[in-house]
């Protein structure tokens, strides 16, 4: 399908290394004029669900400053745009939580918020895992918990996960294993 909208100009209105926020002059689809506000993020959003042999996962917790309340998440984090995103995955999953997955396989894509933003994500099944060590980043004070799937999925549809890339992740899953 075509673009009904039309791009006059664009202008960056503030900018930091993940994001960039422009105010943009359009026409929009019934050619009237005005004006968009985009996020454009400088990584992609990686997700995993992590579910070993018993049907247990694992769920970060963590306080988010952007709602300024604690949070319980699947393992996720930014991938840089120009890698490989299953090795972003990879590398996520280990810093978080400590886990190595032999086998993966990617379950969806997901925008997370596309009427402000074009952050589109990835999101991952891993199995196969074996413990090891986490490696947190500085910014990250990190809660892990150790669950059996139907419980994770039970927290979602209780709302005490509202992150939308751990809704979306946790339901497919639920649906991959019949839960």
């Amino acid at each position: 399908m075509e673009n009904p909208w039309k791009t006059l100009s664009i202008q960056t209105v503030f900018e930091n290394p993940w994001i960039e926020v422009t105010h943009r002059d359009v026409i929009i689809p019934s050619g009237k004029p005005g004006t968009y506000g985009m996020v454009h993020f400088k990584n992609k959003a990686l997700g995993i669900i992590p579910v070993d042999e018993e049907g247990n996962t694992w769920l970060v917790g963590q306080f988010r400053y952007t709602l300024n309340e604690y949070s319980w998440e699947i393992p996720m984090g930014g991938g840089i745009l120009e890698e490989d995103d299953l090795i972003n995955a990879q590398r996520e999953l280990k810093e978080e939580t400590g886990l190595i997955a032999e086998r993966w396989t990617e379950i969806m894509k997901i925008h997370t918020s596309n009427s402000v933003t074009d952050e589109s994500g990835v999101i991952y099944l891993a199995e196969g895992l074996t413990q090891g060590e986490t490696e947190f980043e500085e910014t990250e004070q990190l809660e892990i918990i150790k669950l059996p799937l139907k419980e994770a999925v039970e927290k979602v549809m209780k709302g005490e996960i509202t992150d939308a890339i751990s809704i979306a992740g946790l339901l497919k899953v639920a649906k991959l294993f019949d839960i």
